[in-house]
């Protein structure tokens, strides 16, 4: 290895074993075996600014492996990011550092992406390459013109996420996206052949993707396969041969240094042994000289960006929709829609309202990015006439995800990350669960991202309790920082679906019916009701007694079972709740208004209990699901387990 390279590496290599030695927590085996990788592509290939972290034309490095996350923190100092400063690296792991266990997005510049539940990086940057494709045949390549680099670990490819991801981005021929596998052979149990035998080179390219296999340790092998990824017309997988703790006086290849400190005496014995006799974290200048010459390498390209996007026709047009900003105008359609509905009063599935919706604004935002995976027809999520993205033009604004949800999710994560584009895309409920871990790692990042979930409750029937939900509304309803939305007829589909689209740092869950439910919604408000989280839609005729509270399909249940209790002489309040979340937000005694202080409060939802007692107390009624459904039609089942406005009006009466 030539010197200066060596020299780089080795720079990484000791800042790595550093960091963790002082926190005493860690991972310093990968940051130190993929040292010659990283410093050939930082220094040689990939075209970034570290003056200009956020430059939308520049590449993005996505470290999938992020427990390595030294390699990159590493990475942004040598290079001379402004913010990773010695003391950073020093407070790794630390409260309040820059300098996470793994990498956060919007918590450290230059971190792409959250990483680290293994394969997650990898699905997201399969939505970033696919954005990159998109926002190209949009802009034109003057304003787009970047590739995306990933970091994989053997742990990355193990998980099923990243089957995935690879057979879709080979399906769509992501030629600017290349995966650096960190290939090394060794788990924190032991070496991989423990657990897995697979033959990865035949698998991804089985799934239609370039493959080479290099010795990670070799420069000039780096480089020409570097430079080989870029010439490929699919995607492309680099099989790095490394050794875990490349340098490490006697732990080289031994999985002790995947994710614990070496030890001081190791530290000491492996700075011997690269010849780095400087204290911890002191790198000389004639280390340092050639990284932030690395560093300004982008600058001139991000110059040369920055004049052509000043003379581009397209200039304003492609900030707004990198801002993330909507169009001027964009929702003023939708309130012509609510006006309607209000009007016509029409009875659907709020599935069906959902496509009425994305078709009133799906021309009026061209950011938007839809899909389905696998169930189009039954999401209601493709807006008649529109372009399918796929190779070779990538203009297309509708992806078939295919039967993959986890990827489906975490490419949309990917997409929403890489800017200009507001992904949707839908599936089942029930399959929220395929989804979880990717739907979480958008509410840590805090960004858009919308997930269509029809058929959300025993009411889609026949298909039987595998395919009916019970317990992901309750489930996904305690994650933090997201919006799940159970609109009850169109006119709060819209509103919902006006609240998700301007939620710039919060993913939303859509969870629609299959079933036609009735308009609720029919008097003129002039105001998004939805926005406060829950309101009241029907007052108390005679002095109020009870209140109901529901949620989509069963507010319809409950205003029906009020107007029996009326006609008992039972005054009854009935409040429609589309977002707990944003009930929360509201002020006390907002909340304590709607909640209200009748004797009896009553919800009925056709799920589980399970956080319902915010809103009527340990004592109050609750009329739902206690277990698992069963296969039938949906009239048929709401009879069966005793969801029908009889047995509110009843457990109503029985409170009384």
């Amino acid at each position: 290895m030539p010197a200066p390279l060596k020299l780089m590496a080795d720079a990484i290599r000791v800042l790595s074993m550093d960091a963790v030695e002082r926190a005493n927590s860690g991972h310093p085996g990968m940051p130190m075996g993929m040292a010659d990788v990283a410093t050939v592509l930082w220094s040689k290939v990939l075209k970034y600014d570290a003056g200009d972290p956020n430059w939308p034309d520049r590449d993005r490095f996505v470290l999938s492996a992020g427990h390595g996350s030294m390699l990159l923190y590493s990475l942004l100092h040598l290079s001379g990011s402004k913010l990773m400063t010695l003391d950073q690296l020093k407070a790794f792991r630390q409260l309040g550092s820059a300098t996470p266990g793994h990498p956060e997005y919007g918590h450290t510049p230059g971190v792409e992406t959250t990483t680290g539940p293994l394969g997650q990086g990898l699905a997201m940057a399969v939505g970033m390459a696919i954005a990159e494709r998109h926002m190209a045949a949009r802009f034109g390549a003057d304003l787009v013109d970047h590739r995306t680099w990933v970091v994989a670990g053997d742990g990355c490819l193990m998980e099923g996420v990243s089957h995935e991801a690879i057979s879709l981005a080979g399906r769509l021929k992501l030629s600017r996206l290349t995966v650096l596998w960190d290939d090394n052979r060794i788990t924190i149990d032991g070496a991989v052949a423990l657990s897995d035998a697979t033959d990865q080179l035949a698998r991804f390219k089985a799934a239609g993707w370039a493959v080479k296999a290099i010795d990670g340790h070799d420069t000039a092998q780096i480089r020409r396969a570097l430079a080989w990824a870029t010439r490929q017309e699919k995607p492309t997988l680099i099989a790095c041969k490394t050794k875990i703790g490349k340098g490490s006086a006697s732990l080289e290849g031994h999985h002790d240094t995947h994710g614990k400190a070496l030890g001081a005496a190791e530290v000491a014995a492996t700075r011997e042994k690269l010849g780095w006799p400087h204290q911890p974290f002191v790198v000389p200048d004639e280390v340092y000289k050639p990284w932030r010459a690395a560093g300004r390498r982008g600058r001139k390209v991000r110059k040369a960006w920055e004049a052509r996007l000043a003379a581009s026709p397209a200039r304003a047009e492609f900030q707004r929709a990198i801002s993330g900003w909507l169009p001027p105008q964009a929702l003023e359609r939708v309130d012509a829609f609510i006006a309607q509905a209000e009007a016509s009063r029409p009875a659907a599935a709020t599935r069906q309202h959902s496509g009425a919706v994305l078709d009133v604004i799906f021309g009026e935002i061209p950011d938007l990015i839809g899909g389905s995976a696998d169930l189009t027809g039954s999401n209601n999520t493709y807006v008649k006439n529109t372009q399918v993205l796929d190779a070779p033009d990538y203009a297309g604004r509708y992806i078939n995800y295919g039967v993959r949800e986890f990827g489906m999710a975490a490419a949309m994560n990917g997409l929403a990350l890489h800017g200009g584009v507001i992904p949707y895309g839908g599936t089942f409920l029930v399959f929220s669960d395929y989804a979880r871990p990717a739907i979480r790692l958008a509410a840590l990042m805090g960004i858009r991202v919308i997930h269509v979930g029809t058929h959300d409750s025993i009411g889609l029937g026949e298909d039987g309790p595998t395919h009916q939900p019970v317990e992901h509304l309750a489930s996904l309803r305690a994650m933090p920082n997201l919006n799940v939305f159970r609109p009850a007829d169109a006119v709060e589909v819209a509103e919902c679906w006006k609240l998700a689209l301007d939620a710039k740092t919060t993913p939303s869950v859509m969870a629609l019916s299959r079933q036609k439910v009735p308009a609720v919604r029919t008097t003129p408000i002039g105001e998004n009701l939805s926005a406060r989280g829950a309101y009241q839609l029907a007052g108390a005729g005679h002095p109020a007694q009870v209140t109901l509270f529901a949620t989509g399909s069963e507010v319809g249940v409950a205003m029906a079972a009020r107007d029996l209790l009326e006609a008992d002489g039972i005054g009854a309040r009935v409040i429609s709740v589309p977002c707990w979340e944003l009930f929360e937000t509201a002020p006390a005694d907002y909340q304590a208004a709607v909640i209200g202080e009748t004797p009896v409060r009553v919800a009925v939802e056709a799920g589980v209990r399970m956080g319902w007692e915010r809103f009527i107390g340990e004592d109050g009624a609750f009329v739902g699901m206690t277990g698992f459904g069963a296969s039938a039609p949906d009239k048929a089942l709401y009879q069966h387990f005793g969801i029908t406005p009889e047995a509110v009006a009843a457990a109503a009466k029985a409170k009384l």
